[in-house]
């Protein structure tokens, strides 16, 4: 069943539903809120935006890690219909700088730094100076009007915070009503840039249909209630964060424990303090909370479900979670941006194989199928092709990039994924891979998943990532980038030797490089296109064949 219904009624109904229940705790820094109180504080934000001239539709942009003043924006734009255009903290000059002139964004909230870079000044140096109030007049960037800094002190050229909140006065309880009333669910209230794995990002466009019914299904697969807290490592700038943790968590009243930037230290004190029964992550972030030294000194008792997604599981990792996490509940959920983001998920009940060797089965109210590439027909059971899906998921389509819209979806409202997929029987999904990252040496398609997976068995490997690189003989050759456990003196040979006999000659990696972290976006993704430029760097210095 679909909820047609906007993100600020979504909010709304729960405010009045369980209004003295938590909404939001930041347990390091001390904030907690009641639904109630989070729907007035949305509000403040609401009325502000208005006051500063933010029109329905237009576009803000915000530039933070998962400080409360992001949740904040996610709700309060979704209320008077901006469009929340979510940043990668990871961006540095010439990103930004492509993200707000493509976006045609007008108003740009943004912390003070992240990690080592200065949001500040990059910023300044591309819009140069600034008036007062953060007003901002750039040739390069026509629609950028305002920016305001997203901390409480005052600083030359920006509206801080504080400011911003105080403009809210001059907007009447009224107007806001009167606005919120214009608001259709089908109206695009969030844009997201593709996280750049295979090139330059595309903004998807999201409605709020999209996301309070994708957020809505993820709650219902995990079992979610309002009984639940769910820790929330993971960004909000990417689906992850601010739909599968967010909005499942609004969706039916749970309370959002997020972290404002992700440390597995932290993450562990965050579950067992505030006894977070729930706790979402990438594969990468679970093997750092696996590893800590410190790792059998929190109880973790309270935790039951959970969801590892963005990148593929490993199996052995999967295995721990269940065993020493207590995560008996852990889903696995599979999609993509332009899906909003969840198509498959496993559910709390499925049997272990089922949890550690699929995606799952596709959510309730959306289709899926498996086509040739090729002919674009549907293929047998249990055959491999691309996975399609078709739906309310799918995006509005790319901002102002009509033909890579087109390539997306066809004529039919197929989303075509791109990814590599086989289905059983019983509707269970297992991702082969990209379409994109098969290996073809010399007339054999390789599928890295498989490698990986096999390779995830070696127990002296922590992560393995396969990839092709260029060969003049078979066309590509087959390259594994390890990361094994410390401590373990493992060599080029031992892989292979271990991999002799077990799988294809052919699949045996012809080129190991040990590494020691991959180049990875914001949101825990891997990119396999740099990791491919690292490895043919590599390459010459380690001439080996099998």
């Amino acid at each position: 069943m679909y909820l047609n219904q906007t993100i600020g009624r979504l909010l709304k109904e729960k405010a009045e539903r369980l209004p003295g229940h938590d909404a939001v705790v930041y347990s390091k820094e001390g904030i907690r809120h009641t639904y109630e109180e989070f729907y007035e504080l949305t509000g403040q934000v609401a009325k502000a935006l208005m006051a500063l001239g933010v029109n329905k539709g237009d576009h803000i942009a915000a530039w933070s890690t998962n400080r409360f003043e992001w949740l904040l924006l996610q709700f309060g734009s979704a209320r008077m219909g901006a469009v929340l255009v979510t940043v990668n903290t990871n961006y540095q000059k010439s990103e930004l700088e492509y993200l707000l002139k493509q976006s045609d964004t007008t108003t740009l909230f943004m912390m003070d730094k992240f990690r080592d870079t200065s949001y500040v000044e990059i910023v300044q140096s591309i819009v140069g100076t600034t008036g007062n109030n953060g007003r901002v007049k750039s040739n390069d960037l026509p629609k950028l009007k305002q920016l305001i800094y997203m901390e409480e002190q005052e600083t030359d050229g920006l509206l801080s915070w504080k400011s911003f909140l105080k403009m809210a006065a001059s907007t009447s309880d009224e107007e806001l009503t009167k606005r919120e009333s214009e608001l259709e669910p089908h109206d695009v209230i969030n844009m997201q840039y593709t996280s750049g794995t295979t090139g330059f990002p595309k903004g998807v466009m999201l409605t709020h249909h999209n996301i309070v019914n994708n957020g809505h299904q993820v709650a219902n697969a995990m079992k979610l209630s309002e009984k639940d807290r769910l820790c929330i490592p993971v960004p909000f700038f990417h689906c992850f964060g601010c739909v599968l943790g967010v909005l499942a968590c609004v969706s039916v009243g749970a309370t959002m424990v997020p972290v404002v930037q992700f440390d597995p230290e932290l993450v562990l004190q965050t579950v067992e303090k505030e006894k977070c029964t729930g706790l979402h992550g990438v594969p990468t972030m679970f093997i750092a909370e696996l590893n800590l030294d410190s790792f059998d000194d929190y109880d973790l008792s309270t935790l039951r479900t959970g969801i590892m997604a963005g990148s593929p599981c490993p199996i052995e990792v999967m295995k721990k979670v269940i065993n020493l996490m207590g995560m008996d509940e852990i889903t696995i959920a599979y999609g993509q941006t332009e899906s909003s983001p969840v198509i498959t998920q496993t559910r709390t009940d499925d049997p272990i194989e089922r949890r550690v060797e699929t995606v799952g089965k596709k959510h309730p109210i959306v289709e899926v199928k498996i086509v040739d590439p090729v002919t674009g027909e549907e293929v047998p059971t249990g055959d491999q092709g691309e996975l399609c899906t078709r739906g309310y998921l799918v995006m509005k389509g790319y901002y102002n990039m009509p033909e890579a819209t087109a390539q997306a979806i066809d004529s039919d409202g197929w989303l075509h994924t791109g990814d590599l997929a086989t289905m059983d029987e019983d509707g269970y999904v297992k991702v082969t891979g990209r379409l994109k990252d098969m290996i073809i040496r010399g007339g054999e398609n390789i599928y890295p998943r498989e490698i990986e997976e096999f390779l995830y068995t070696n127990p002296a490997i922590i992560d393995v990532q396969v990839i092709g690189v260029p060969d003049e003989k078979y066309g590509e050759k087959v390259a594994a980038c390890v990361q094994v456990k410390e401590g373990e003196g493992v060599t080029e040979e031992d892989i292979r030797s271990y991999c002799k006999g077990k799988i294809a000659h052919y699949k045996i990696p012809e080129y190991i490089f040990f590494i020691d972290e991959y180049p990875m976006t914001a949101s825990g993704k891997i990119q396999k296109y740099k990791l491919r430029k690292i490895a043919e760097e590599l390459k010459d210095k380690s001439v080996k064949t099998v």
